[in-house]
């Protein structure tokens, strides 16, 4: 029996398209593979980043929790010095460690008393007459503001000066 046409035909043509076709799949393949990686690393940043935020609203929760407990203990030492000495003293160095805790945590005390005041950072609770102060300037302090390293925690409620 003889060769049939086909049998004779070089098979080269049929090898380089088919080589061809299979590149094209693979490069296919491995752009469908680096998309899929791309999809994957983004998905962990923002899952990362919700849990970051998760965290910090919960730990900002917690932390005006106990700026209130740390009112609460000032106005507690106001009234240490009708207490015994030794009680006054733990009270006071109670005081000192639950500051530096927060402390620890980047919350710190704004200064309020003589600066102009500032929407941001003041919670205007009314007007008073004074002498020690520009109008326009906080002139009392009736509750103090934090700041968690540059954002306002919790803003001062002032008097302001007229």
């Amino acid at each position: 029996m003889e060769p049939t046409e086909e049998e004779n035909r070089p098979r080269d043509a049929d090898d380089s398209a088919q080589i061809e076709r299979l590149k094209q799949e693979l490069k296919r393949e491995h752009d469908l593979h680096l998309r899929a990686l791309a999809d994957y690393e983004n998905y962990r940043k923002r899952v990362e980043r919700e849990r970051a935020t998760v965290a910090r609203a919960g730990k900002r929760e917690l932390i005006l929790a106990m700026l209130d407990l740390l009112d609460d203990f000032d106005r507690a030492l106001q009234h240490a010095g009708k207490a015994p000495l030794s009680v006054a003293e733990g009270l006071e160095a109670l005081h000192r460690k639950f500051i530096s805790l927060l402390q620890a945590q980047g919350v710190t005390p704004m200064v309020t008393i003589g600066e102009v005041f500032n929407p941001q950072f003041h919670d205007a609770i009314g007007l008073v007459e004074s002498e020690e102060v520009a109008p326009g300037a906080v002139a009392e302090e009736v509750q103090r503001g934090y700041l968690w390293g540059d954002e306002v925690l919790r803003p001062a409620r002032v008097r302001v000066a007229q």
